[in-house]
């Protein structure tokens, strides 16, 4: 039963030092793997706090990006009321407003006490996010397909890597303009791949105290299959090295062969690390 001194309402910009306190000092927080942080969506209607009296103690945001998904972005209580409390109270409130629009909502776990939450509250296990590295030392050097140019990204490139990005992603895994934007201000690397002067796929990597993380790669479907991917890794790999980085890691579907195939033909390896990946119909 839920505590009925709980109240809930929309966050607002007022809110950001009480939600900074969840976020950082409360032992169960639950964060999407995103480029913008949950204090950067504050403001959107998709987010709601959890009061008790005059305090905060829970909030949620799952504000919609893409069009049509709906991520679960963030979620945190604090150790005085219960998971169940602050989880049901929060998502009474969400779940309808999410369901009037339609949308396909989807959370990525990384700590095991969210699971259990999300299967209660209607949610399948669609797959796991796998973990690959490289040491980028030791793989093969193949030449640049035909008529391929590679090129550092630019500001202006991002409407055309938004467009491949749309058809190299089923819907729940494309990223907006406005995500794309974010990933390329905080990017370590970032590169294009041009078949006759057209934008035909793209990387983007963040650096990191341990190495490089390879954030996002795609290739437009009628490209595919010209090692093209793979000359983007191969460039990455070669930029990490310049930079005296050794370690190169990925995220990938464990169901995405082609992606899984093109990673472990350049030589990376999973670590066995892995994320569960949750999502709820609501049409």
């Amino acid at each position: 039963m839920i505590n009925t001194k709980l109240a809930v309402r929309p966050a607002l910009q007022s809110d950001h030092t009480a939600i900074a306190n969840l976020m950082y000092f409360e032992p169960r927080v639950h964060r999407h793997l995103d480029w913008r942080g949950p204090l950067e969506w504050l403001g959107v209607p998709e987010y709601w706090v959890l009061e008790q009296g005059d305090s905060i103690v829970s909030a949620l945001a799952c504000p919609p990006d893409p069009q049509g998904v709906a991520w679960l972005r963030f979620f945190a209580h604090v150790s005085g009321v219960s998971l169940q409390d602050a989880w049901q109270a929060l998502w009474q409130v969400a779940l309808p407003a999410l369901k009037e629009r339609g949308y396909l909502i989807g959370a990525i776990t990384v700590s095991e006490w969210f699971g259990p939450l999300l299967l209660e509250s209607g949610f399948s296990i669609t797959q796991q996010i796998v973990v690959l590295e490289h040491d980028s030392v030791e793989f093969k050097l193949r030449p640049l397909p035909s008529n391929i140019v590679m090129r550092s990204m630019t500001d202006r490139d991002l409407q055309a890597v938004a467009k491949v990005d749309q058809e190299g992603f089923a819907p729940l895994w494309r990223n907006s303009i406005q995500a794309l934007r974010s990933g390329y201000n905080q990017s370590g690397f970032a590169t294009v791949a041009l078949l006759d002067g057209e934008i035909v796929g793209y990387q983007i990597s963040t650096r990191n105290s341990f190495g490089v993380h390879l954030a996002r790669l795609a290739v437009l479907p009628a490209c595919q299959g010209r090692e093209i991917g793979y000359s983007l890794v191969q460039d990455l790999l070669l930029q990490t090295r310049r930079a005296g980085l050794r370690r190169l890691t990925v995220n990938t579907q464990n169901d995405n062969r082609m992606s899984l195939a093109l990673y472990q033909k350049i030589g990376f390896e999973l670590t066995g690390e892995q994320y569960t990946v949750y999502t709820l119909y609501t049409e």
